[in-house]
This record gives structure tokens, sequence and C-alpha cells, in this order.
């Protein structure tokens, strides 16, 4: 080889590399959308961090149902209940990120844990993709029938007069229900006794069977037991009273101005999951969410429909820090 075909030859070289490199970018670009389309090609998992029964599991099989009936592939509900959602949310977050693991998070893994406890399994702003909200559930107090209270009002009245002896359930330590028990104390001067349980399901098993005289559930939980009269719904956790139960009182309207208390689900996987079937899943919550039996299977349950794209997820999981911290920093509470 001459001196002339050498000085030739390296541009030739890098000009080639530059070409290949951006076949194989151009390849990889269109692929995202052909890896989108083509998902699933095999089951997928749904993990649900409480046991069958609850309010969580309710909202997660009715998106699971449509998804499987949409993709033609099985998504298979996978109940992972314990410590207050650590131990599905640590699940999620060493599985794969191939899309094959779903996560339907909650206000409790993403916002309580994270400030009750100093140490988790997983990173709440790290360990997972946000993808799309699902539901808004509104908590309430319910109680036995035989509780001498029939309202806020004489609620607190008889929390007053039995300082320490009032007992509460919640669906576990940490649990949105604890913390809006948490902040009742707070705001009316109240001591109750709270009793944590390892989901809903085993929690409204003990009201209605007269174990426990209080359980602050969602209404998606509770209200089948109300209609049927086995509890009694003594009030409800929002900020105005809820248009599908028009007839409960607010507890801010008792005289506690600000007290509202909610919970929430979405959809979230493994960190590093490709944006291609980020995009197909989100499209694919939100196409759900507005469909009309779906609609009404959530009013039913009064579970309120809420998706968003994972920014503004993001944005909500923030406010909920600095709305959920104020109670939590109130009430001194740590759980390590």
């Amino acid at each position: 080889m001459n001196v002339r075909e050498s000085k030739l030859r390296g541009p030739a070289l890098r000009l080639r590399a530059v070409v290949c490199a951006a076949v194989a970018l151009a390849g990889g670009i269109f692929a995202w959308p052909a890896l989108g389309q083509s998902y699933p090609v095999r089951p997928v998992r749904l993990i649900i961090p409480f046991p069958p029964g609850g309010a969580t599991d309710a909202v997660g099989r009715t998106f699971a149902a449509k998804f499987t009936e949409a993709w033609g592939q099985q998504v298979i509900v996978d109940n992972r209940p314990g410590a207050n959602t650590i131990v599905a949310a640590e699940l999620t977050a060493r599985a794969a990120p191939d899309g094959y693991t779903l996560f339907l998070t909650t206000a409790a893994t993403q916002v309580n844990n994270v400030l009750l406890y100093r140490k988790l399994p997983y990173d709440a702003r790290k360990s997972f993709q946000l993808i799309s909200m699902t539901t808004v559930l509104p908590y309430a107090f319910a109680a036995h029938p035989s509780l001498p209270a029939n309202s806020i009002r004489e609620l607190v009245a008889l929390a007053k007069a039995r300082p320490g002896q009032l007992s509460y359930g919640s669906s576990g330590i940490g649990s949105s229900g604890h913390l809006a028990g948490v902040l009742f104390d707070t705001m009316t001067g109240t001591k109750m006794v709270h009793v944590p349980y390892k989901g809903a399901a085993a929690a409204i098993i003990d009201l209605i069977g007269g174990q426990i005289p209080l359980y602050l559930p969602t209404m998606t939980s509770i209200a089948p037991h109300m209609r049927s009269r086995k509890v009694k719904v003594l009030g409800i956790a929002t900020a105005k009273r809820h248009p599908s139960w028009p007839d409960i009182g607010t507890v801010a309207e008792a005289g506690y101005p600000g007290y509202e208390m909610n919970t929430w689900y979405g959809l979230v996987a493994p960190a590093g999951i490709p944006r291609a079937i980020v995009d197909r899943v989100h499209a694919e919550t939100v196409r759900v969410a507005k469909l009309p039996d779906v609609i009404e299977r959530m009013k039913t349950l009064g579970a309120d429909l809420h998706t968003n794209t994972p920014v503004q997820f993001a944005a909500y999981i923030e406010r909920d820090f600095r709305r959920v911290g104020k109670a939590v920093e109130a009430a001194g509470l740590r759980l390590d």
C-alpha cells in the first residue's frame, strides 16, 4: 500500500464507522416502536401488594382482565401482601425490566413508607418506572353496628370519654388508614388504639364480626358491606361530600376543616423498562379507564378513575409527600 492509499483509507474507514453507527442507531430507533407493537408475546405478571378481597385487588383485577382481552396474553394477578406493601415493592424492584412484571403501586409504597421508615429495600424514586395512575379512593370511618356512635361528632365524644380504649383497624402499619387515624387523633384531640391488619379483607371480617369496633378503610372496600347493613359508615374523609354517597357527611364538616385522606393506585414497572413498552401499557391504561363497564365498575366500588402521564404521576407523588408529611411530622411517627 502506498502513502496516498494509506491517507485515503483512514478517512474512508472513519466514514464507514460513522455510517455503520448511524445505521445501527436508526435500527434501534425503528426497533422501539416495533417492540411496543409486538409486546406482550407471553403472559405478564401484575403484582398486587395486598391479599384478594380488598380495594387494591378489585381495581387491579379489573385492569388485568381488560389488558388480557386487548393483548391476547394472560395478565396474571400475583397477590404479594406483607409489610405495608414492602414485600411486593421489593419483588418488583428486583424483577427484570422487560415489561413482563408490572406492579399496582399505592400511596403507601411511594409516599407513606418513605416518610415512616429510615431504610427500605427499594428506592421509591429510582427503583420504578412510573406509567400511570389508575384510581383515587377516599377513606371512611366504618363502624360495627353496635358502636354507640352514628356520626363523626359522636365518635369524637365517645373517643374522648374513653381515652386509650377505643380501637380502630387499618390494612397495615403505615398504611393510609393508619395515617388517617393518626391525623384524626391529632386534629380532634382523641387517643385511639391502632390495630394493624395484613390487608383489608381480614380487617373487614373482624369488623363485621365485632372483634374491632372501628375500621378506617377505603370506601371501595367497605361500600358493599355498608349496603348490606353489616357495617355503618360514620363519615368520609373527603374535602366535600362524594357524589357516590351524598348522604354521608365529611369529617371536615363535623368541625375539623382540612381533614382529608385518600389513597391512590397506579401502574409502575421495574426501572429500565424500554420506553416503547411504557408507552404501550400507558396507552392501554388510558383506554381501559374510558370503557363504560370499567367506569360503572369503579363507580360501584367508589373508586374515582384517574390516569396521567409518567411526569404528571411523579408530580402527584411529590404533592402527596408534602401533604402526608405534615401529618407524620405532627404525630412524630417513625416505624423503624
